[in-house]
């Protein structure tokens, strides 16, 4: 084996994965949660200018603006609390990737190199899930 093979091997052995993995947990979950709490007002009412952004601005394709403000403003609180506790980390990753995918195709196509920071460690918890420091790894659930 070559040098930097082996150092590579060291540098893999002396970082466990699921301190990674709840660092990129966390890391993407602060941004969502903090769009949807932009969006209410109190605990979770959806207010007079969310409204009108979804009405006006974004234009969700298939989706009345009604229940597109509803059903993101839900989204990015609860998908990021699922993820910061590694509850159904995959589902609530998919959902972000989701959501992230539809911000760039159809409310801000110039974004991409903020979605492709967001994508990126969504793609990783799908495919690799939580880590061990995870409500899933605890409850047997990945």
């Amino acid at each position: 084996m070559n040098l930097i093979a082996r150092i590579h091997d060291r540098i893999s052995a002396a970082v466990p994965e699921w301190p990674l993995a709840l660092l990129l947990r966390l890391g993407v979950a602060v941004p969502f949660f903090l769009s949807g709490r932009t969006k209410v007002e109190g605990l979770l009412t959806i207010t007079p200018s969310t409204q009108y952004l979804f009405a006006e601005e974004y234009r969700v394709p298939l989706l009345p603006p009604d229940i597109a403000a509803v059903l993101a403003t839900y989204a990015e609180h609860a998908l990021p609390v699922l993820l910061v506790l590694g509850l159904l980390t995959r589902p609530a990753a998919i959902g972000l990737l989701g959501m992230t995918l539809v911000i760039q195709l159809f409310v801000i196509p110039g974004g991409w190199p903020t979605h492709l920071l967001w994508a990126a460690p969504l793609i990783y918890l799908a495919a690799r899930g939580p880590g061990a420091a995870s409500l899933d790894r605890l409850l047997k659930l990945d």
